[in-house]
């Protein structure tokens, strides 16, 4: 039974006219952060009624100076593992965007994304984070963690900007988180797994090879990045909007010497910032879930009205299928990168992937898209099927859907 106070809070932020029959979900265009703010899983809630977990203030957090954008205290939400899975931790890493100057970082302050003052004390834990066997069959009864994200980059800066009574200390709250977490009993994992969507997608990638730092080699650590893909690409304009906007997150808040060494040793900082200059030299064990046509970059990266000043992408950006013909060969060509960019990825056996003809981003948290009767498949194997396989070691993973449309199994994002 629908439980009422999740339809209210469904309603409250705009998710409307969900038509179930073609998997579409409408939302406002002036709510394009919820893409983000929410990892798109407040559908879920419309399933059954969520399995909702506390937060956790880190009280030693404030010594180490790992604060949150406006000074107040980091946090996370924590469900127990049982049975098999009490030595068994998935720790994921939300996502929710970034700021990348003072005046968007100020704004942020006032907000979940940069103050613990406004985060939510319980959250829904759906997805790979469901305590329910029948919604998440390989990871139901680890101990699952939600990190929440009050930094604004991706967990890895650390300066801070005292006129604008700004603190930029990701790296900080990343690692008080962790070391928090061992005191909790983490540091007796056998088995770990380190996730995340979107921004925390990307913190996965950034952080993988760290977090397998913090185990014995005896543990089995994987990481999973979930929509974290970001690419370096062109936009419709022939301008490059992401990479201008990523550095201006780089510089403003000091991530450089926190920025995989390999990489920066030959790059720019902000070409670290970016997953494909990154995933061929992360050595532990990695998964990349990533929809070929994802919405997010669709609509901020690829399209964003910055780039498109007579509203010619306008309609295409908010529902795929009002895309031209040239528009559509435009997005193949974001599909031939994303592509092309794994390619030596997947060619390691320990990597796994997941890369279906959607338009849609995140699928890991939510319901619907990670493991339900009408989930999203490539071969016939759902998506947390597929990570299963590739944790346990059950099977190799390496799928790549045929270019759009051939995919019907979509649960695509429909915008307007």
């Amino acid at each position: 039974m629908v439980n009422l106070f999740w339809v209210c809070i469904v309603i409250a932020l705009v998710f409307t006219n969900w038509v179930d029959a073609n998997a579409y979900y409408h939302i406002n265009e002036t709510e394009l952060s919820i893409l983000e703010a929410h990892e798109a899983s407040s559908f879920s809630s419309l399933v059954a009624q969520p399995h909702m977990v506390g937060i956790t203030l880190i009280q030693s957090a404030a010594a180490k100076g790992a604060v949150c954008l406006d000074g107040t205290l980091p946090a996370y939400h924590f469900d127990h593992g049982y049975g098999s899975g009490a030595n068994s931790w998935l720790v994921n890493l939300e996502g929710g965007g970034w700021c990348n100057n003072r005046r968007t970082c100020v704004y942020r302050k006032t907000t979940r994304r940069g103050s613990s003052k406004f985060m939510e004390k319980a959250i829904p834990f759906t997805g790979i984070l469901s305590n329910n066997a029948q919604e998440n069959p390989d990871f139901f009864n680890w101990n699952r963690v939600k990190i929440r994200y009050c930094d604004g980059a991706s967990f890895t800066g650390d300066s801070e900007d005292k006129a604008a009574q700004l603190q930029f200390r990701g790296q900080r709250i990343w690692l008080a988180a962790v070391e928090d977490l061992m005191s909790k009993g983490m540091r007796f994992a056998k088995q770990a797994l380190l996730s995340g969507c979107s921004a925390g997608g990307l913190a996965t990638i950034l952080h993988c090879d760290e977090f397998r730092g913090h185990f014995p080699r005896t543990t089995k650590v994987k990481c999973l990045s979930d929509a974290g893909l970001f690419l370096n690409a062109v936009d419709v304009a022939g301008g490059h909007t992401l990479r201008n906007f990523f550095n201006g997150v780089v510089t403003l808040q000091g991530a450089q010497k926190n920025l995989p060494r390999v990489c920066t040793n030959h790059l720019d900082p902000t070409s670290c910032f970016f997953p494909e200059n990154l995933i061929a030299s992360v050595r532990t064990p990695l998964f990349i879930l990533n929809t070929a046509y994802d919405s997010w970059q669709i609509q901020s990266s690829l399209a964003p009205s910055s780039a498109d000043p007579h509203g010619n992408w306008r309609e295409c950006r908010l529902n795929h299928n009002k895309c031209s013909g040239s528009q559509i060969q435009f997005l193949q060509g974001f599909r031939n990168h994303m592509v092309n960019v794994v390619r030596g990825f997947s060619r390691s056996s320990q990597n796994g992937l997941f890369i279906n003809s959607c338009f849609a981003h995140c699928q890991s948290e939510r319901q619907d898209t990670w493991f339900a009767d009408n989930s999203p498949v490539i071969g016939n194997k759902a998506i947390a099927l597929a990570v299963g396989d590739w944790y346990f070691d059950r099977a190799a993973v390496k799928d790549i859907d045929c270019p759009y449309p051939c995919d019907n199994t979509c649960h695509h994002l429909v915008f307007r």
